[in-house]
Formats: structure tokens, sequence, C-alpha cells
């Protein structure tokens, strides 16, 4: 069987684990924390080495530069659509109708995010820290920085350059191991989320779990799809095809970084070169986040429902700029969407207490949208490439049947 084939088995043997043995299979739990810590750790040294690798060898900083104005050009605008999408699912749903707020005690507030601070907060002052902390956006930027002196220094920069590209295979062979790991591990992951969420605490909030994945949904069947077919020229249906393990391991870790290893092996099925993937990705991974815009959206409408308060058309379009303003720079962990639903809220004026009430099944609303947000990872390069020329027209309408199974990085 292909790797796809033994996740969807794990994820459905998992899924029946969880509501056969009930919290009996939390057990399973430990196995699955220990799949997303291997992915974990692979994530920061992958994103440098590939990042300067790819800007080492692009040779034309100002195509580098170009490269980043357009995505992020194209993740504000899908974020966007994201957020008018979950207005709209929400306002046709009502998913709070019905319900009362409870309390919250333990809640924290979201501090507001100025432009200048964050500005300040994406370059490192100690590049080994960010590293060590897991700070993403402050790694890109030493990244970028860096593969332009080592693009700049020419000759005398050619065994770090060496050194680079070397690392960047080694960690792409270390990937390769990694993801074998995948069913096994999602296998577990799905266990323990079915026996601890079970249908009793699902049911009463079924509404705003419909309402946030019909959203996710429809932005990836018709937003999504629309752009791969019109702007990329990609059969919406084999990219759907290609990156379903990366979405399958979104779902069942709930971590963007998690599936970042699976998004570099379905971009190179895509025919999206590493130049372009290895700036994309990294990039999508910190600032890409339409799925978490989306919830913020259909929790804000959730809570005013729950409250008996109409939003007006303009408190609607400042969620919607709040919601794309707090999603970037969102890292790609679970349980993010919750912290930034505060900053939604607090725009609007509505109670925080609302937070409550999704505070529980925050996991179950989290395999949503991050679902939404790798997907809108993988469009990002093949949208980039196509509008820069790089695409592998060939590779990319090649069906994923007739593809090899092949490693993230070739033998020698």
């Amino acid at each position: 069987m292909k790797l796809y084939h033994k996740i969807v088995l794990g994820l459905a043997l998992g899924l029946g684990a969880g509501l056969i043995f009930g919290e009996d299979a939390t057990v399973l739990k430990p196995i699955g924390d220990i799949f997303i810590r291997c992915l974990k750790l692979i994530v920061m040294p992958l994103i440098l080495a590939t990042l300067v690798n790819g800007v080492a060898s692009a040779g034309n900083i100002k195509k580098v530069g170009r490269v980043g104005v357009k995505t992020l050009i194209y993740f504000i605008f899908t974020t966007a659509i994201a957020v008018s999408i979950g207005l709209l699912v929400a306002n046709l749903m009502h998913p709070g109708a019905g319900l009362t707020i409870g309390s919250v005690d333990s809640i924290k507030k979201a501090e507001a995010v100025t432009l200048s601070g964050m500005l300040v907060n994406m370059v490192p002052t100690n590049p080994i820290a960010a590293l060590a902390d897991g700070k993403a956006l402050q790694v890109i930027v030493f990244a970028l920085l860096f593969g332009a002196a080592l693009s700049a220094s020419g000759e005398k920069g050619r065994p770090v350059a060496n050194f680079f590209q070397s690392l960047a295979d080694v960690m792409l062979k270390l990937t390769d191991i990694i993801i074998n790991m995948a069913p096994i591990g999602i296998f577990a992951l799905i266990a323990w989320t079915a026996g601890k969420y079970g249908a009793d605490i699902l049911l009463p909030l079924v509404k705003i779990i419909l309402a946030v994945a019909t959203a996710c949904f429809l932005h990836i069947l018709v937003s999504y799809s629309a752009i791969v077919g019109l702007v990329a020229r990609i059969s919406p249906i084999q990219f759907l095809k290609k990156v379903l393990e990366p979405a399958l391991v979104a779902i069942s870790t709930c971590s963007s970084a998690a599936a970042f290893p699976f998004s570099m092996r379905a971009q190179k099925q895509l025919g999206v070169p590493e130049k372009i993937s290895g700036f994309t990705l990294p990039l999508a991974l910190t600032i890409n986040m339409d799925g978490t815009a989306m919830y913020q959206a259909v929790g804000a409408i959730f809570v005013a429902d729950a409250c008996g308060v109409h939003l007006t058309v303009v408190q609607q379009a400042t969620v919607v700029l709040t919601a794309v303003l707090a999603s970037v720079g969102t890292a790609g962990i679970p349980g993010s969407g919750l912290i930034m639903l505060t900053l939604v809220l607090q725009s609007v004026g509505l109670p925080l207490e609302g937070i409550a009430i999704v505070a529980g099944i925050d996991r179950v609303l989290d395999m949503f949208r991050t679902l939404a947000n790798v997907v809108g990872d993988n469009t990002a390069g093949v949208v980039i490439a196509s509008l820069e020329g790089d695409l592998d027209r060939e590779m990319s309408h090649t069906p994923l049947d007739q593809l090899e199974e092949e490693p993230v990085v070739a033998e020698a």
C-alpha cells in the first residue's frame, strides 16, 4: 500500500478504537505524542536548511523578494476570503442560537498586537535561541538574511553553501524516516481524540462543529479549487489527491508544523521546485492561517447568537479585518485559535465568557481549521510557482497513482 492508504487505514482504525473503548483508548496518547515530537524536532532545522539553501541558490535576490511579496499578498487575499465564508456560513446556520453563555475564569486575555511590535518581534536577537524556542518567523527572517549574504559572498561562501545543501538533504532524508511512522502515530492520536471527546460532549455543540466544518470544506472545495484550477491550471481533483497526506496529518495532529514534512513531499508531487516550496511553506507555517481566521469569524457569530446580540454589517467587517490581522504570525501549534478568538470578540464588544463554551471542544474544531490551513499552505506553492513560470507541468498533471512511491529526497 502507498503511504496515504496506510494513513487512511490508521485514521479509520483509530476512530473505531476510540469510539469502542472510550476513555481506555486514551492510553495510546503517548504514542501519538512521540510521533508529533518527532515531526516537530525536524521542522526548525528543515526550515533553516531549505530556506538558506533556496535563497543562496536562487542567485537573484530580487526574485526572492518578488516571490516573498507575491506570497504575502496571496495569503492575505485567501485569509480575507476565508473569514468572509466563515461569516456567511455562520449567519446562515446561527450556531449559537438556543445556547446560553457559561462562566469563564481560566481563559487568558490576549494582548493587542501592534504592527510595530510585530515587526520588531520578527527579528531575532539570537538565531540559536529562535531555533531552540521554535520561533518559526524569527528563523525565517534569519534564514532569508543569511541566505542573501551567502549568495552575495560568491566563491568565498561556497563551502558554507555546500554545508547547507548537505544539511537540507540530510534533513529531508530524516523526514523520510519519520513520516513512515505516520500510520501508527495517527492511529494513536485519533483513538485518543475519539475516546476523550466521544459523542456526549459533541452533540450539544453539533451546530458550531458543523458550521466550522462546512466553512472549511467550502473554502477548500470552492475557493482553493478555483484558485488552483484558474491560476495554476492544475486539476483540482489531482491537487486534492496529492495533498491528502498532509491533510490527514493535519486532522490527526491539529498542527501545521507536524504536517510540514508531508507538505514538502506533496509539493514535489505537484511539480513545485524546492526553490519555491522551500520559501512558501516556511512562510505559510507562520502567516497562512485561513482556517484559524475562519474559525474566529464563526466563533464571533456563535457568541453573538448565544448572547442574543445581532452584529451589524460594520461590526462584521471589523471581524473580517481583525481576524485577518490576528491570524498573521500565529504559530502552527494546537490551540492557538482559542487565544486569538479573544481579540476578535473584543473588537466588536462581545463577552469573553463565550470562549468557555467552545473551549471544551476546541480540539475537535482545531482539526478542521488546521486542515484548511495546511491545504492553503500547499496551494501557495503551486500558485507562486505557476506565476513565476517554474511549475513542472508534467509532474503536476501526472496522477498520484502513476507516481512512484518516492522519498522526499531522491537517492543519489
